[in-house]
């Protein structure tokens, strides 16, 4: 038995389901809080205290989880239609056998989740999707759950990318720690030279890495889900219905979105400036409109996406909760502040990186992530004399690399592809070990 087929083996013994992973989490961060903070003088028992902090958490991200259920369905949707299914379909002649397909699904997702993660993950998802039912009809040997994980692999490299959380926050005029780090430009984060130097390197070493897995790797037969997308239905319209099948209509409501969008971009006078989850969901909504010309189809695809968005509905919620235990409990300052008791100027943007790493897997949100952090990062770099600039992305690389072991962003994924998180994670844990070394190896050069 090779190796990866080991790790699928135990994994599928070990990891439940995500959401029960979830359950455990929140359970392990309350013990932790219970066991490592103090209670405030009133409001009674310490356990309770943390129950409240919990349930403060719980309802705190409700806009932020509605804004990511929709890039994630309308990212869907658009990866549905036609313009994106005819490029998949080209890459797809690029699948020749497993080591191939799994590069070339790396390489691609990579690429958009560098442009932007949401339409990475579901891009991945799609191709991943289509490559199954090309092999199947080619009668090429695959292994569905490595290329899984090769679609799932733009989770690593996105807040490196043009829609990072914690490097856009901090170039806003207004943001919460402007008074402290004042404002601090993409060109000294995303587009700073250490960065660029960690992106093209996993741009190259990530395809080339799951290559040489997938060689080493078995083919297995598997069973793709059933799936009730169609835009070529033949159904009969007529009166005011015709609306919703006209290309002209569609052009034109998803022409007034991209109008608006360009509109914005131009008052804002910074294209960096105006990215920000609700400009790429309006965006995505225009787009959508555009791509599949007719409020009909864009509809059906909605419907066939919005099921790989409800794991987020009902997860999502858990992990804000696990969240309000950290920040209100004073267990986030716990963390930070022993890697912060341990380090010098050289060390503190690495044992940022690890602890980053460790919280992403109790809070799996970027935004959230440097809301929390954010405070404790900024006041240690300060004292030891450390660039900022180095400091937040260097929370960025932690945050982005402990998703390979954090399944929750996965949840689209696994819907798309019927997938189970336990099958991919085998793999996606040797792109994490890769990503130690990658990073590691950045912030100690730069």
């Amino acid at each position: 038995m090779s190796l990866s087929a080991k790790f699928v083996a135990i994994a599928k013994k070990v990891l439940p389901s995500p959401f029960t992973i979830a359950i455990f989490l929140t359970f392990a961060t309350a013990m932790l809080a219970l066991v490592l903070t103090e209670p405030s003088d009133t409001n009674g028992p310490h356990l309770l205290q943390i129950a409240g902090f919990w349930e403060k958490g719980f309802w705190e991200l409700l806009k932020f989880t509605m804004q990511m259920m929709m890039i994630l369905v309308l990212g869907h949707a658009l990866a549905l239609s036609k313009p994106f299914s005819k490029f998949i379909d080209k890459m797809l002649v690029l699948c020749k056998d497993l080591p191939s397909a799994a590069f070339v699904v790396t390489f691609f997702t990579l690429i958009f989740a560098l442009i932007n993660w949401g339409l990475g993950l579901v891009f991945g998802a799609i191709f991943a999707r289509k490559l199954g039912e090309y092999a199947k009809r080619k009668n090429i040997p695959l292994n569905y759950p490595l290329i899984g994980a090769a679609a799932y692999s733009g989770l690593m490299v996105w807040h490196g990318g043009l829609s990072g959380s914690a490097p856009l926050t901090i170039t806003g005029e207004k943001h919460f720690l402007v008074d402290k780090m004042g404002v601090i430009p993409v060109q000294e984060t995303i587009f700073s030279t250490m960065n660029i130097t960690t992106s093209l390197l996993l741009l190259i070493l990530l395809p080339l890495l799951m290559y040489f897995i997938a060689k080493r790797s078995e083919t297995a037969p598997y069973k793709l889900p059933q799936t009730e997308w169609n835009d070529e239905g033949m159904e009969l319209v007529e009166g005011a219905e015709k609306l919703d099948h006209s290309k002209i209509f569609a052009f034109a409501i998803g022409g007034v979105f991209l109008a608006i969008s360009i509109w914005k971009a131009i008052e804002v006078g910074n294209f960096f400036k105006m990215l920000n989850l609700n400009a790429i969901n309006f965006l995505f909504f225009g787009l959508c409109l555009l791509f599949h010309g007719s409020i009909s189809n864009f509809s059906k695809a909605v419907k066939t996406a919005i099921s790989g968005s409800t794991g987020i509905l009902i997860q999502f919620p858990l992990y804000a909760g696990i969240m309000g235990i950290m920040k209100y409990s004073g267990l986030i300052n716990e963390f930070s502040d022993f890697f912060v008791q341990i380090s010098n100027d050289f060390t503190f943007p690495f044992f940022t990186f690890i602890s980053a790493g460790i919280v992403n897997v109790f809070v799996p949100s970027g935004g959230g992530q440097w809301a929390v952090q954010g405070p404790i990062i900024v006041e240690a770099a300060s004292q030891l004399n450390v660039p900022l600039s180095k400091c937040v992305m260097a929370l960025s690389y932690g945050d982005q690399l402990t998703n390979m072991l954090q399944p929750f962003w996965a949840l689209p994924l696994l819907g798309i592809t019927g997938l189970k998180a336990k099958e991919i994670l085998p793999y996606t844990f040797l792109l994490f070990l890769a990503g130690v070394c990658i990073f590691g190896l950045m912030l100690a050069i730069f």
